[in-house]
């Protein structure tokens, strides 16, 4: 018989089939990647990705006020109803000063002696938040320890942004609240209570090992690496609790939890009562600080960082565990509410925004950038 007719040798490797890959492959997927981590759970899904059904029940709705920037009506007081670009100082500023922390406006290039005689000249000692005036999701919010730390903020910033005090309350929530065109009364919808990134040491493991068994912690490697790697080697006693990122912000590693429960008539009537005095506000989120939720109950000791118009979202959809379908669901009948709202405004004699007021807008934000 012929060499090459011959019938394969038993000995011969097949070519493997997908399972066998897949097999063989399993063991060096490492599923607490970012990549993974992300995958499994939508909250950190990319925003186009979530949005998208939003983006086309916006559209439904457009059609129906015959508008793409209905929504710049929701708010008359706040530059777009407060979903693009608008001006935090200026939010601030329509804020009683009961209910707010003590915040600088410094604009960029400011010198870096002005910006020391006015936190003395205001009185403000450390630690202070910095934030810039127009951003979101956390961009450049940074919580300064020391003096060194306003300086390599000031010096690194290239737009204008705000020195706020740091309210040191242990409890942060956002309350999102609405109210229709000439009611007194208005509704909450949601609130989140927000609970900061941390490791809690058990004596055994060093905080690097603490981190990696933590997927929040994983997310935010990078930052967390820059801050504390030079503490990565130390072993935290047990019990012990390291706050990493003392910023309540869902970008930055916290734990958004639902806290509809909260949610009672007297607590409608404190925001009714601090929304009240707002002129032109009527549909946002109050990120506040607050000693207890006795004093919550009670009106009292609430400082409000920063007050969401338009594009805030009632953010305990982000629970862990809170599933899509729902998330879509909340956000859908918000914008239903967005709506309704910036209809009523209009009829009332609010003008839309315009395409060329939302392009020079644009151009501004990207400008600052």
């Amino acid at each position: 018989m012929n060499q090459s007719m011959q019938p394969l040798s038993s000995s011969v490797r097949q070519p493997a089939g997908l399972r066998e890959i897949l097999l063989a492959l399993l063991p060096r997927i490492r599923f607490n990647s970012p990549f993974f981590i992300r995958l499994r759970h939508w909250e950190y899904w990319p925003f186009a990705v979530v949005y998208f059904p939003i983006f086309i029940y916006h559209l439904w709705l457009s059609i129906k006020a015959r508008s793409l920037f209905f929504f710049s009506a929701a708010n008359p007081s706040i530059e777009t109803g407060g979903l693009l670009g608008e001006s935090k100082i200026d939010i601030l500023d329509l804020i009683s000063d009961e209910f707010k922390p003590k915040t600088l406006f410094v604009p960029a290039d400011t010198h870096i002696n002005d910006v020391f005689a006015q936190i003395d000249a205001h009185g403000l000692t450390f630690p202070l938040i910095a934030k810039p005036n127009v951003g979101e999701r956390g961009w450049r919010v940074e919580k300064l320890e020391h003096w060194e730390d306003l300086v390599n903020y000031c010096q690194g910033s290239p737009v204008d942004f705000l020195i706020q005090e740091y309210v040191d309350e242990p409890l942060e929530l956002g309350v999102f609240y609405y109210r229709f065109p000439g009611q007194v009364q208005g509704v909450i919808s949601s609130i989140v209570q927000k609970a900061f990134l941390t490791i809690r040491g058990n004596g055994q493991n060093c905080i690097e090992e603490l981190i990696m068994q933590n997927e929040r912690a994983i997310l935010q490697l990078p930052a967390l690496t820059a801050k504390y790697g030079h503490r990565f080697h130390e072993i935290p006693a047990p019990g012990e609790v390291i706050t990493l990122v003392p910023i309540g912000n869902h970008s930055k590693g916290t734990t958004f939890l639902d806290a509809n429960h909260l949610i009672t008539p007297g607590l409608t009537r404190v925001f009714d009562r601090i929304s009240a005095p707002i002129d032109g506000f009527y549909y946002g989120r109050y990120d506040l600080r607050t000693r207890s939720m006795a004093d919550l109950y009670a009106g009292r000791h609430i400082r409000v960082m920063e007050l969401n118009g338009a594009g805030a979202e009632p953010a305990h959809i982000y629970q862990p565990g809170f599933s899509i379908w729902e998330a879509w669901n909340v956000l859908v009948s918000h914008w239903r509410v967005l709506y309704d709202i910036s209809r009523e405004n209009h009829r009332r004699g609010v003008a839309y925004m315009t395409l060329s007021e939302v392009v020079r807008i644009w151009r501004r934000i990207q400008r600052n950038k």
